[in-house]
């Protein structure tokens, strides 16, 4: 027995009863993990046209045609903008009860590459629009359905797509397992480095890795800022306009978005302060964004040091979860939210080892036409921080396959931070009957999924649904 009183926060030092281990194995008897293959879509249930104008209600309207234009590329590329709607199709889907805080979107394009504090390149996940705290299986039926796409689109054989879909699966489940048996700092803090290469031994990714990497060290702030300003009149440096993705701003629209970077420094650690208290900001331009954000307010804000040295941030708009009322179909709680972009920021920190150090969130008052008594909640972040990422959809099956296994990985480590690794372990199990049934729910939905955007290619072709193609 301890001689100490139980601390509110910690374990209990002489806890009984059943392990998480224990506790997640029973689970089994609850829910199967052959059940986990079940697709079935929920009555009431939108056309795929109807919900993605329903995803771009609230969003500029300018700029929902290349959204649509986007999603209408491909399978693959519809499942990236259509989180909202598997979640709908995801709540008539057996859960475990096993919380997480989950990316939301964990598709296969949300993972990359990005630099420490030191430069230093980590892979991990990299998109937290959804993020919230819910099933673990979600994000792993979405990574799965995610890499059968890509496979398809890349034009990989059906047996691969299947394939890579379990072992993204299998990985998920050893490395869930190998967390659960290693001390608690060691679990916590186990980086996604070279080592993950050996882990899911994922060698036919080594060339491609290298490139993107060589790539990634390039992408940095100084470097989009050459090709993105220009000298002005006044003699400082100022953004070019390249319609439609980058565009200049009226002045007063720019001066209550650089005005908002005073609240944004507030929810930074003190130490960041002295670092950007060495910069002047500059210009501010509005800036398109990714498949699932086109439409939301994003901003790049220039910064220059006393040697005229950029830095550049991202303030993008954060909205709530499309998944938070489907989170609780599923029998999860979702508490009220403050600040969106504190929810963004947050959860990002949960799930990485390592995370932006100039993360934080702010909030733009005045902003015309946004309707918002309050002002609207953003998030800051740097902007091309060494950002580099695998396009899935140009791989191989060889290489399809090995990145199935690190991005599955990648994701049971994310997911450790949150739930206990011995429950999800324990239900997971050592045989590869969950793999199965995350594969063949994969291949199911993945059909689903096709049919969905076939009916949004056809709705751009007839009119019901305005797109801009190659946007």
């Amino acid at each position: 027995m301890s001689r100490v009183p139980y601390v509110p926060g910690f374990a209990k030092a002489d806890a009984q009863g059943a392990s998480p281990k224990a506790t997640g194995r029973a689970l089994r008897e609850r829910l199967p993990r052959s059940e986990q293959a079940a697709v079935s879509i929920a009555a009431g249930r939108p056309d795929a046209v109807a919900a993605v104008e329903e995803s771009n209600a609230g969003r500029l309207p300018e700029l929902t045609p290349i959204r649509v234009g986007r999603m209408a590329a491909s399978p693959f590329a519809f499942l990236r903008g259509s989180a909202g709607l598997m979640a709908h199709d995801l709540t008539a889907t057996p859960v475990t009860g096993i919380g997480a805080q989950i990316c939301g979107d964990a598709h296969a394009a949300n993972f990359g590459l990005y630099a420490d504090a030191r430069g230093g390149l980590v892979i991990d996940l990299n998109d937290f629009d959804e993020t919230l705290y819910g099933p673990w299986e979600w994000d792993v039926k979405r990574l799965a359905v995610s890499l059968v796409l890509a496979g398809r689109e890349a034009g990989v054989g059906e047996d691969d797509c299947r394939k890579a879909a379990q072992d993204a699966a299998g990985a998920y489940r050893r490395t869930m397992r190998l967390l659960a048996k290693l001390p608690v700092t060691e679990a916590w803090n186990a980086i996604a480095d070279e080592e993950l290469v050996s882990h899911t031994d994922a060698r036919d990714l080594l060339g491609t890795l290298e490139r993107v990497a060589a790539k990634a060290r390039k992408n940095t702030s100084a470097r989009f800022a050459a090709k993105a300003t220009e000298r002005g009149p006044d003699g400082g440096r100022r953004f070019v306009d390249a319609p439609p993705v980058l565009r200049r701003i009226p002045d007063a629209e720019a001066a209550v978005v650089a005005s908002s970077l005073a609240g944004y420094l507030e929810t930074l650690p003190e130490d960041r302060l002295p670092l950007l208290a060495r910069y002047a900001v500059q210009d501010v331009a509005f800036r398109v964004v990714g498949t699932g954000s086109v439409g939301l307010r994003s901003y790049v804000v220039l910064l220059l040091d006393h040697r005229g040295e950029p830095l550049v941030l991202q303030v993008k708009e954060a909205r709530g979860s499309v998944l938070a009322p489907f989170v609780e179909k599923a029998g999860f709680a979702v508490p009220s939210v403050a600040h969106e972009g504190r929810r963004v920021v947050l959860g990002q920190r949960r799930m990485q080892v390592v995370s932006d150090t100039l993360l934080g969130w702010t909030t733009v008052q005045d902003l015309v036409g946004a309707g918002a008594q309050d002002g609207l909640p953003f998030q800051v972040r740097q902007f091309r921080n060494r950002k580099g990422s695998v396009d899935p959809a140009q791989l191989t099956g060889d290489q399809m396959d090995d990145y199935a296994r690190m991005t599955g990985a990648l994701l049971a480590r994310a997911h450790a931070h949150s739930a206990d690794p011995r429950l999800v372990a324990g239900y997971c199990g050592k045989g590869e009957e969950l793999d199965a049934a995350m594969a063949a729910f994969a291949v199911a939905y993945a059909d689903r999924t096709e049919a969905d955007h076939a009916d949004l290619v056809a709705a751009v072709k007839s009119g019901r649904i305005a797109a801009e193609m190659g946007v």
